[in-house]
């Protein structure tokens, strides 16, 4: 099958950061930004394309929607109508000043019955446990045709400095209800079965197990610090199983030896720009980055967890931090290569030698180590 060239005027500008969607022979199409080194504008146009003439047509709905805006999420329900939830925008408050805002409204696109290419805008204001404001999140659509939007990041800015916070929780949408839930994992099913053995038969121990229930459900995040070279510390949220109220995993007095449960589970740690992809109900996460001081780590882990058990995080593929390759220079290096290649000179064999040597004498992750960890160990 051979590929051809569709000449469709009236399209969307050149643009980047917008959200598309397939919705029945249409190809929706809304937002995005355009930066050139002069100045930058966002988008918050709509458009259509036919997959059945390849044409091109702008659409007007009624009613208010959203303000201009780039990397929101867009998704289509079961009911046939388009959700645009948060996403990112900034303006200039003054000469050589950018100010960011995050957004996090949500609008709702219905195509009017009975009137072919007629769209309405709508505000809806969800209840439940709300995402707080954040860009960079990773949207894919659930089971239950409900949306999951997973970490992101939540910029401090200031008129000289920008620091991110990275976040790693997990949210649904239910565009029926119109309501939030928080992603929230029960743990591993062996670990219940175990404490309700335990605690079988037990007279006036109904209340302590509700309340160690409840308190086992709630994530328990550890904070890990990441140093770099130049003294930056970043800290590196990472979600552990949650554990009782001791600090310790839920127990029971039986003698089936230690619990496979006992293990702290890991979780992703906290990134923005990851991939999600839902297939037989399980959900998949790869990669995305977070920062370091003034680097960005770009991540290479896969996990994956079941949204039907909502039990716990698998990881497939870890971290490898020797896969982090920091290419720097500076002025007085690039000088210096210079000046050996005009004098003929350049490495010789023992200094290609010694940097074998060195590259060989690096210390590699310990097994199970997060990447989190290792970084700081291994990068010098």
């Amino acid at each position: 099958m051979g590929a051809s060239q569709v000449r469709s005027p009236g399209g969307p500008s050149g643009r980047s950061g917008h959200r598309m969607v397939a919705w029945k022979r249409q190809l929706i199409l809304f937002g995005g930004f355009h930066e050139s080194t002069r100045d930058y504008i966002y988008y918050n146009d709509l458009y259509a394309f036919n997959l059945d003439a390849f044409t091109w047509s702008r659409l007007s709905p009624s009613g208010t929607g959203p303000t201009p805006r780039s990397g929101c999420q867009m998704t289509v329900t079961a009911q046939g109508s388009i959700v645009i939830y948060g996403g990112y925008s900034k303006q200039r408050v003054r000469k050589d000043v950018d100010r960011g805002t995050q957004h996090s409204d949500m609008f709702l696109l219905k195509a009017e019955e009975g009137r072919e290419g007629r769209w309405a805008w709508t505000r809806v204001n969800p209840s439940g446990a709300k995402p707080t404001p954040r860009s960079g999140f990773s949207v894919a659509v659930a089971p239950n045709h409900q949306t999951l939007l997973f970490g992101g990041v939540c910029d401090d800015e200031e008129d000289e400095s920008l620091e991110g916070h990275f976040l790693s929780d997990l949210h649904f949408y239910d565009p029926v209800r119109n309501r939030w839930f928080a992603g929230q994992l029960k743990g591993p099913k062996v670990e219940k079965r175990r404490r309700r053995r335990g605690r079988r038969g037990e007279p006036g121990d109904s209340s302590k197990q509700e309340l160690k229930g409840t308190r086992a459900q709630e994530p328990l995040q550890v904070a890990r610090e990441l140093v770099a070279e130049d003294g930056t510390v970043a800290t590196v949220q990472q979600g552990l199983a949650a554990r009782g109220p001791a600090g310790q995993p839920e127990s029971d007095d039986s003698d089936d030896g230690p619990s496979e449960a006992a293990v702290p589970a890991v979780e992703p740690s906290a990134r923005s720009s990851a991939m999600l992809a839902v297939k037989h109900g399980r959900l998949y996460l790869y990669g995305g980055m977070f920062e370091a001081g003034d680097r960005q780590v770009t991540l290479s882990d896969l996990y994956c967890l079941d949204l039907h058990k909502m039990e716990e995080w698998t990881v497939l593929v870890e971290m490898d931090p020797e896969s982090q390759e920091w290419l720097e220079e500076t002025d007085s290096e690039e000088d210096s290569d210079e000046v050996k290649g005009a004098e003929g000179g350049g490495e010789s064999e023992e200094d290609e030698d010694s940097g074998e040597e060195a590259r060989e004498q690096r210390p590699s992750a310990a097994p199970g180590e997060p990447f989190a960890d290792s970084l700081p160990r291994t990068e010098q």
